[in-house]
């Protein structure tokens, strides 16, 4: 997955006029993450070549099965990229794919972040594909359709994204990027499914509603917050362990994500905290984030 980091041009963010630092302080689902980077080694060598995008569509459609997914995931990840994304003839081969794609999940969730990467505002066919595709078997390829809609900037999906929180079934990774989704996208609407998943029985999905309602200008997640704030709690609540080899910190992820949504608040009750972070945390990205937050608060 990943997002699927969260970390878009200023074009697709329905805030634009917040501080920049307080527009990137979603956690990033990691669910989707998960999607995107346990399967990349494994294939990458198999698309070394330089392809442009209309070539990855070709063989999506076109190709054998085996070569359709890890054509689906190099679109994906080239639709990142702006240039890519000025091509206005892509839209209409994507969705197209998409709609193609039924009953093939691993093609299917890599579509759907490739047209969440679309500018906004995505085309009407775009919108109602994923919409329909929210029903979809596949729990990964649901989640990916809901950050894409999620990424839409469309107030108009968030009564459709509601129910899916509120579903008995709904497992943690959906409830997740829901919480994730209805904080991206604008409106008040969301807000009461937001302050409820405060209470959420599963730690990733409360840190994800205090965001989006930071995110939101609303402070009723601030005691999550003061926990995302708390060293010990967090690294006694992640269970994902840190990777010497790697860049890659899930604790110290969480914490800065709580970080910039304090400074998006400018939540004096949280300044305390962050200014002891910014001094004595043993993670220098922490640290640093905490700095500029402190900046930003005054």
């Amino acid at each position: 997955m990943d997002k699927l980091d969260e970390r878009e041009p200023a074009t697709r963010n329905p805030l634009a006029a917040a501080p920049a630092l307080a527009v990137q302080f979603f956690l990033i689902p990691l669910t989707v993450v998960a999607v995107t980077v346990t399967v990349y080694v494994g294939f990458r060598s198999l698309l070394s070549d330089e392809r442009s995008p209309s070539d990855y569509l070709t063989e999506i459609r076109n190709g054998g099965s085996d070569r359709r997914w890890p054509a689906a995931y190099e679109l994906s990840r080239l639709m990142s990229n702006p240039k890519v994304r000025q091509d206005k003839t892509l839209a209409a081969g994507l969705i197209k794919a998409f709609e193609e794609s039924k009953g093939d999940p691993d093609v299917r969730r890599y579509l759907a972040l490739a047209i969440g990467r679309l500018d906004p505002p995505l085309p009407p066919d775009a919108l109602a594909g994923l919409t329909q595709a929210l029903d979809d078997a596949d729990s990964q390829t649901r989640i990916s359709v809901i950050w894409a809609l999620g990424s839409s900037g469309d107030e108009a999906v968030v009564p459709r994204l509601i129910p899916l929180y509120q579903a008995q079934d709904a497992d943690p990774g959906i409830r997740k990027m829901v919480v994730y989704a209805l904080g991206a996208l604008p409106g008040d609407t969301q807000v009461a499914t937001l302050r409820a998943a405060l209470e959420d029985e599963t730690a990733d999905v409360r840190w994800n509603a205090a965001v989006a309602l930071a995110r939101h200008g609303r402070s009723e997640g601030a005691s999550v917050l003061h926990q995302m704030l708390d060293r010990a709690y967090v690294e006694r609540t992640v269970k994902r362990e840190v990777r010497q080899d790697s860049d890659q910190d899930p604790i110290a992820d969480v914490m800065i994500s709580g970080i910039r949504a304090g400074a998006a608040l400018k939540d004096a009750s949280l300044k305390p905290a962050i200014e002891a972070l910014s001094q004595q945390d043993r993670s220098m990205k922490v640290r640093q984030a905490a700095f500029e937050a402190l900046k930003v608060m005054g």
